[in-house]
């Protein structure tokens, strides 16, 4: 099996990578059961990269539904050290407009009841979160942004909300006045799993709409959202592509050691079964 240092997950819209050459279909089993879909694997620019669908090919699974502790753990198999999220959002601010890129900085968590770490069942590890975004390939997105054309806005607070259903405008408002930026339904899981499998992550937030606070949301129709989730993936691939050129993966990943001090539980402890399915993740620290 091919293995990959940089994995992209395709938010709504974006459902297959542009340009990969060599391209082999990779399906994986994990402990945490199975992935959105087949992992897809290739070069970009000359570097191995994996391609996951988020909500599989042809858009069948919901934020709530998302398996993301498999989502991740497949990546970690494949070797990938640096993770891209492209992800649909909603703007929180009049100066975002649809079609903008956001490189967020920050997140807020607004879901309920979703598994967001590999950890329990015998084993407790606390991982540093204050910065959920990894700022080395943040500031790779937005540059690659500046360069492929959309107006980009560097830093911002994404809102990662339950979903499926959109904000009712009291919440949309509250979110606003926190100072929030952006509005999504899925990184908040993403970003915490990456970090404890000491991946990088980053986020490409592409603007389709405005939040429902907007004067001007009545007037947004599903069909002009469905045409801007299509030109945001045009963007998408030319940001991806200048993003994964300019990654020199001879440099270790800012979050490679995440795990060094965080795990608390005594290695002896620790159930055997525990070790062996966490072993991609756990096992230089744990034996």
């Amino acid at each position: 099996m091919a293995e990959a240092k940089i994995g992209v997950i395709g938010g709504s819209g974006l459902y297959q990578m542009e340009g990969l050459a060599d391209v082999e279909e990779v399906r994986l089993e994990t402990p945490f059961g199975d992935p959105s879909d087949k992992y897809v694997l290739g070069k970009l620019e000359g570097k191995p990269v994996a391609f996951l669908a988020r909500h599989g090919v042809g858009h069948r699974v919901l934020p709530s539904e998302l398996n993301f502790r498999a989502n991740i753990f497949g990546f970690k198999l494949l070797g990938v050290e640096h993770i891209i999220s492209a992800s649909a959002v909603g703007s929180l601010k009049e100066d975002i407009h649809p079609l903008n890129v956001v490189i967020p900085d920050q997140l807020i968590d607004r879901t309920h009841g979703r598994i967001s770490t590999f950890f329990g069942n015998g084993i407790a590890a606390h991982v540093e979160f204050s910065h959920p975004f990894c700022a080395r390939l943040s500031k790779l997105l937005y540059e690659a942004t500046l360069e492929a054309g959309p107006r980009a806005h560097r830093g911002g607070t994404y809102v990662c909300i339950e979903g499926p259903q959109f904000s009712t405008l009291a919440e949309s408002e509250l979110y606003r006045s926190w100072g929030a930026h952006v509005i999504g339904m899925t990184n908040l899981q993403e970003a915490k799993l990456a970090r404890e499998a000491e991946m990088s992550y980053a986020t490409l937030a592409l603007v389709t709409d405005y939040d429902c606070w907007h004067v001007s949301h009545a007037s947004v129709t599903v069909e002009q959202i469905i045409a801007n989730l299509h030109k945001n993936a045009e963007a998408a691939h030319k940001i991806i592509a200048r993003t994964v050129k300019a990654l020199d993966l001879s440099v270790l990943s800012p979050q490679a050691h995440s795990l060094k001090n965080a795990i608390i539980t005594q290695p002896d402890h620790i159930p055997e079964r525990v070790k062996r399915d966490l072993a991609p993740i756990i096992g230089k620290y744990v034996k």
